[in-house]
């Protein structure tokens, strides 16, 4: 059963230098492919990471196929631990929380609760485990609302933006609380030293903007974050700025405009090249460079969204993710969960009421 998805081995994340031992639990139930995509990714992230742990949350008999001699193979780093229900994609978040409390959804939530797991990543239902973390692992203190971080891919390097889709409304005060959040996660997961923090707008001039966006700016400049001033929809692509911060609505209206963009490129090129023998031959000539650039902006890529804000380490991954773009959320959890992006959280929130109190 594994052989039945292929691994792309190219495009396979690096082997990260793991400093302790982590443990991951994970829904293996949830998103559009459920065990046939979650189990393959999470035995090829254990022959990468040794110290590693794995545990898979669900429905046994479904799991237990693609399994094989892995629990021989990888022992106590590979756990198992039985849920016996699933949250639908399209079920009302509070009737999940309500009446799936044996959820693979919310058995892995609990897990890092407990203390039994360093963090957990579900392809499942965004809504409800949103609301199934937050009430289970709460919120960080200081932090009013969880937000969805993910990264973009720029001209150099990467865009931190959040919110994606959490929170429809905002205040100033949540604002300024992502752009908190949203530091300490470009900080942690890709090295960046005092993000370059932009607030996203209708133009870049300092008299435009709504009175939230105007407050946050405010906010911002009095901090001692890295604030650069507002940004404009194209600025996500150039570099110039390292965390992007909106209300939840305009951030995912914004993604989900980029990835229609991203698809409509690659179609159309495709489209271009076998128009005709000529055009064929010359997309075999220019293959190295479209293999490239097929790697570098492969959407699989940047799977993992991040759910900050809350008590612990909860990842999102795409729904229809394949073995290898979960192998990406995976990773995303290793790091967050190395690096213990939470607690750092907690103290660049106490750091800044302590320079604005001073």
């Amino acid at each position: 059963m594994r052989a039945a998805v292929r691994w792309h081995a190219a495009l396979a994340p690096d082997t990260l230098a793991t400093t302790r031992p982590i443990a991951i639990a994970i829904d293996a139930m949830g998103g559009d492919h459920g065990p046939c995509v979650v189990v393959p990714a999470s035995l090829e992230a254990l022959s990468r990471e040794p110290a590693l742990t794995i545990v898979l949350v669900g429905l046994g008999e479904q799991i237990r196929p693609y399994l094989g001699n892995s629990a021989a193979q990888y022992g106590q780093r590979l756990v198992l631990r039985e849920a016996t229900q699933v949250v639908a994609m399209d079920e009302k978040p509070q009737e999940a929380l309500r009446k799936k409390k044996d959820s693979s959804l919310r058995v892995s939530i609990d897990l890092v609760k407990a203390g039994e797991a360093h963090a957990c990543i579900s392809a499942g239902n965004t809504g409800a485990l949103m609301a199934t973390a937050r009430f289970v692992l709460k919120t960080i203190e200081g932090i009013d609302r969880p937000a969805i971080i993910s990264r973009i891919r720029s001209r150099k390097g990467f865009t931190h933006m959040l919110d994606l889709g959490a929170n429809s409304e905002c205040t100033a005060e949540h604002l300024f609380q992502f752009a908190v959040m949203g530091s300490v996660v470009a900080a942690d997961t890709s090295g960046i030293d005092k993000p370059r923090i932009g607030i996203l707008n209708i133009g870049e001039e300092e008299t435009k903007g709504h009175s939230g966006v105007q407050e946050a700016a405010r906010l911002l400049s009095a901090s001692q974050l890295n604030y650069v001033g507002f940004v404009e929809g194209g600025d996500i692509f150039t570099g110039d700025v390292d965390v992007v911060v909106t209300d939840g609505f305009t951030g995912n209206v914004a993604l989900k405009s980029i990835e229609g963009v991203a698809r409509m490129v690659v179609g159309a090129l495709r489209e271009e090249y076998t128009r005709n023998p000529l055009r064929y031959l010359a997309a075999l000539a220019s293959w190295p460079v479209l293999r490239s650039l097929r790697r570098e902006f492969d959407p699989r890529t940047y799977n993992g969204a991040s759910l900050v804000g809350l008590n612990g380490v909860v990842i999102k991954s795409h729904g229809s993710a394949d073995a290898v773009s979960f192998g990406y959320a995976i990773r995303a959890a290793l790091i967050e969960a190395q690096k213990g992006v939470p607690t750092h959280i907690a103290n660049s929130l106490k750091a800044q009421w302590v320079s604005q109190t001073a």
